[in-house]
C-alpha cells in the first residue's frame, strides 16, 4: 500500500513537470530566446530548437502526461477498491479529479505562466530529450493529424505575409509596453520603434519641408547679395531659382561657396553659384520614407526636392528630417527653434497650424487620423468643409478644437482640447 501511494506521488509530480513544461515552452518568446542563445546561454538554443517543432512537442507533452494521469488514476482506483470495495470507484474518481486538476495541471500551469522564462529554460533540456525518443511516435501522430486535416479540407500552411508580420510586431511593441510604470520610463523608445514600422506606410509628402518655410535663393542677383543671405541663413544647402520660385535650378552648398570665394583670391564677381550647385534631384511627393531613405544612401546625397504630380514645387526633404521621424527632433547651435506646441493650465495645447499630425500624436501620446491631412490646420480645413474664422469651435474625435488666428486663409493657431483621461481609457476598454 505505501509504496503504491508513494508511486502515485511520484506519477502526479512527473504529471505536474509536464503540464508545466508545455505551458513555458508554447508561451517562451521566441526573439527573447534567440537573444539569450547570442548571449551565450545553450538552453535557450535548446528552446528555440523546441519551438520550430512545436507540433512534436506538445505530442510529448500531452503523451507523457496522459500516460502518467491514467496510471495514478488505476492505482489510486484499485488501492480505493481494495480499501472499501465498489464505493473505492467513486472515492477514487473524486480524489484525482481534484489531484489532477489542482495539482497535475492548474498550480504548474500558473506557475510556468508566472516564470515562463526561467521555467522553460530548466526543462529544455529533459523534454528535447523526450522529444527525441518519441520520434517515431511523434512522426505517426502528425501524418494522422495532417490527413485528417487534409479530409476535411482544412490547409496546413504556415506562411505569414509581410504585413502580418509587422503587424505581430506593432502589437507585441504595445502589449509589453502597455503598462503604466513602463510605459513613462521608455516612452522615447517605443515612440522610435513605432516609426521605425512606419517608415513603409508614411510618404514623403508627410513630412516634407513646405515651399513657405525653406530659404531659396535667386541665381541671378549679385554675388554679394547671394553670399549675405548665405551667410545669413541657418542652413549648409540652398536651392537656387531663375526666372520664378519654382524653377529650381541647383541646390548650392555653403562650403561650396566658401571654397570658391577663397580661390577667387577676393575677385568674387568670378564665382559662378551656379556652376558651383549640384543639380536639384526632384522626388514625388508619393515616395515611402523608407525607400527615400535607401534613395539618400545609394545617391550619398542628403537633400531632395519634393513635388506633386504636376511637376510644382511642394518643400524639400533632407536625410535629417527622415531621422527625426525615427529618433525625434534633432537641433543643433544653428537650427532656428519655433515653438509649435503649448501646454495650457486646463489641459489644453496651443498649436500651431504647421505642427504635423505625426509629431503631434508622437509627443503626446494622441491618436488624431493623419491620413487625411497632415497637419493640424490641415486636419480642422478637412473635418469643418469650411475655412473658418477666429473664434469658431469644433469637435472632432472626441477633441476639441477652437480657432484662434488666421493669417488669409491660412489657420496658424489651434487651441486644442483632447477627451479626459477617463473617457479615453473607457474608449480603450470598449
Amino acid at each position: 500500500m505505501i509504496v503504491i501511494v508513494v508511486t502515485i506521488i511520484v506519477l502526479m509530480t512527473i504529471a505536474a513537470f509536464f503540464s508545466a513544461a508545455e505551458t513555458a515552452l508554447t508561451a517562451a518568446s521566441k526573439p527573447l530566446m534567440h537573444q539569450l542563445n547570442e548571449e551565450g546561454d545553450q538552453r535557450a538554443g535548446t528552446v528555440t530548437r523546441l519551438l520550430d517543432q512545436r507540433e512534436r512537442l506538445i505530442s510529448t507533452a500531452l503523451l507523457g502526461n496522459n500516460v502518467v494521469n491514467i496510471l495514478a488514476s488505476a492505482l489510486t482506483t484499485s488501492v480505493m477498491i481494495e480499501a472499501f470495495g465498489n464505493e473505492g470507484v467513486v472515492y477514487a474518481t473524486v480524489i484525482m479529479t481534484f489531484l489532477i486538476v489542482i495539482y497535475g495541471e492548474i498550480l504548474p500551469k500558473t506557475y510556468a505562466l508566472l516564470h515562463t522564462t526561467t521555467v522553460s529554460l530548466r526543462v529544455a533540456g529533459i523534454m528535447s530529450a523526450l522529444v527525441a525518443i518519441f520520434h517515431p511516435f511523434n512522426v505517426g501522430v502528425e501524418y494522422f493529424i495532417n490527413g485528417a486535416l487534409k479530409l476535411f479540407r482544412v490547409t496546413t500552411a504556415r506562411t505569414r505575409s509581410a504585413q502580418q508580420i509587422l503587424a505581430e510586431l506593432r502589437g507585441t511593441i504595445e502589449m509589453q509596453m502597455a503598462e503604466k510604470t513602463i510605459r513613462e520610463e521608455i516612452k522615447h523608445e517605443r515612440a522610435m520603434l513605432r516609426s521605425v514600422l512606419d517608415l513603409t506606410g508614411v510618404e514623403v509628402g508627410e513630412i516634407l519641408v513646405h515651399r513657405k518655410k525653406i530659404v531659396t535663393i535667386d541665381a541671378d542677383l549679385l554675388i554679394s547679395d547671394i553670399i549675405e543671405q548665405v551667410a545669413a541663413s541657418p542652413y549648409s544647402r540652398i536651392p537656387l531659382w531663375r526666372d520664378q520660385p519654382d524653377n529650381i535650378v541647383g541646390v548650392l552648398h555653403a562650403k561650396n561657396l566658401l571654397r570658391a570665394i577663397e580661390s577667387a583670391g577676393g575677385q568674387n564677381e568670378r564665382v559662378d553659384v551656379v556652376a558651383l550647385a549640384t543639380p536639384p534631384w526632384f522626388i514625388p511627393e508619393t515616395t515611402k520614407l523608407l525607400d527615400q531613405m535607401n534613395a539618400f544612401r545609394a545617391r550619398r546625397e542628403h537633400f531632395g526636392i519634393v513635388v506633386d504630380e504636376y511637376g510644382a514645387l511642394l518643400g524639400i526633404v533632407t536625410l535629417e528630417d527622415i531621422i527625426e521621424e525615427i529618433v525625434g527632433d534633432i537641433r543643433d547651435e544653428h537650427d532656428v527653434a519655433v515653438p509649435g506646441i503649448r501646454p495650457q493650465a486646463d489641459r489644453s495645447h496651443l498649436i500651431d497650424g504647421s505642427v504635423t499630425l505625426r509629431d503631434l500624436n508622437r509627443e503626446l501620446e494622441w491618436d488624431l487620423p493623419d491620413d487625411k491631412a497632415s497637419t493640424i490646420a490641415g486636419l480642422v480645413l478637412h473635418e469643418s468643409r469650411v475655412i473658418p474664422d477666429p473664434g469658431q469651435k469644433f469637435l472632432f474625435h472626441g477633441f476639441r478644437f477652437e480657432v484662434l488666428r488666421r493669417q488669409r486663409n491660412q489657420i496658424t493657431l489651434v487651441r486644442v482640447t483632447p477627451p479626459h483621461p477617463a473617457s479615453l481609457e473607457s474608449d480603450k476598454a470598449a
